[in-house]
């Protein structure tokens, strides 16, 4: 009678046990489940605040571009005093535009980031070129000097610009605006006062010595040759197109690179460098030093602190996870230091 008692009891101790441990799984799979429909739900909210926010940041930065092409537009036929003003309008709603972008770069696809950032290249192509067409400066050459007078002169061959080398006598050295174009051989300087927040132009360089002190608005550089550049603090974008065989030190707040090859960069960058059709590309941490650099950067809005030097994005490698081949970094031992002329 006992060992039966016995067998019964243990029997419902072990019912007791497998129905609670069904019911322990059962509570276990009903909590999985309501977690995941949780973080399904918050992926879902994820996405349309990206979206909402995506919406707003084209909705804002169509108008304001549109509001920049309207300004340039009028400069049509405009007498020089209305088409500095606007142009100075013009510069000021770009660079606003740029800091919108940048301060939204966190949540845009890369679609539309490239979108909004080849945008804002064509805006400050344009006032480039309608500064160019609209106020141009007037041209000079170098000309043959009497023997008297380059005697005179022999002196002052220690200045940066008696370094020119001797062919800058019958080089085509012509000023576009606020930069240099179509000169061979030859080491060119622009001060600080020439450059304040100018736009500045660089094309057709060919085995030239380049210093750009002070802080420009924008650099455009376009069919560069074996030459060696170096600019102060940039307060918006550096534009790179058609270099070669080149040294560049800048610091900016946005690279683009495009059809260039075997360049080395210098680069203090405070959002993204980003290359295009390039290859051989290479990248190190701007080094080049000069007296006011501290104040130019202040000038230029630029945070010291920040760079971004070895974050390249390369717009045609789409490989997830694997390096682009076009860009490198500079081994430490093989970077520059000196920046003598």
């Amino acid at each position: 009678m006992d060992a039966k008692a016995e067998c019964t009891q243990g029997i419902g101790v072990a019912g007791e046990s497998g129905a609670f441990k069904i019911q322990e799984r059962l509570q276990k799979r009903h909590q999985e489940r309501a977690e995941e429909a949780e973080r399904r739900k918050e992926a879902k909210e994820s996405r349309s605040v990206a979206e909402e926010k995506g919406e707003y940041f084209s909705s804002t930065f169509d108008t304001e571009r549109a509001s920049i092409e309207e300004l340039l537009s009028s400069c049509t036929g405009a007498d020089r005093a209305v088409v500095t003003q606007t142009l100075e309008e013009a510069t000021v709603k770009t660079l606003q535009l740029q800091k919108f972008l940048n301060d939204s770069m966190l949540f845009l696809t890369q679609y539309e980031l490239r979108r909004a950032q080849d945008a804002l290249q064509k805006l400050q192509t344009s006032s480039a070129e309608i500064r160019e067409e609209a106020l141009p400066k007037k041209k000079f050459a170098f000309r043959a000097r009497s023997k008297a007078t380059d005697k005179v002169s022999a002196p002052e061959s220690d200045t940066p610009a008696a370094s020119v080398s001797t062919k800058v006598a019958v080089a085509p050295a012509v000023s576009v605006q606020c930069g240099f174009s179509n000169m061979n051989n030859v080491c060119l300087t622009k001060t600080a006062e020439e450059i304040h927040k100018q736009d500045v132009l660089l094309t057709h360089l060919t085995n030239c010595k380049v210093r750009l002190f002070g802080s420009p608005s924008t650099l455009h550089m376009k069919h560069i040759d074996s030459c060696e550049i170096l600019c102060g603090p940039v307060s918006s974008s550096v534009f790179i197109d058609h270099c070669r065989d080149s040294t560049l030190a800048i610091p900016c707040q946005q690279l683009r690179t495009h059809n260039t090859q075997d360049t080395r960069v210098y680069l203090h960058v405070t959002s993204r460098a980003i290359i295009e059709d390039c290859h051989g590309v290479s990248f190190a941490p701007f080094s080049w030093s000069y007296p006011t650099l501290k104040e130019d950067f202040i000038v230029s809005g630029l945070d010291q602190n920040r760079n971004n030097w070895s974050q390249v994005d390369d717009f045609h490698w789409l490989a997830a996870g694997t390096p682009s081949p076009n860009w490198t970094v500079i081994p430490e031992e093989d970077r520059k230091t000196n920046w003598e002329l």
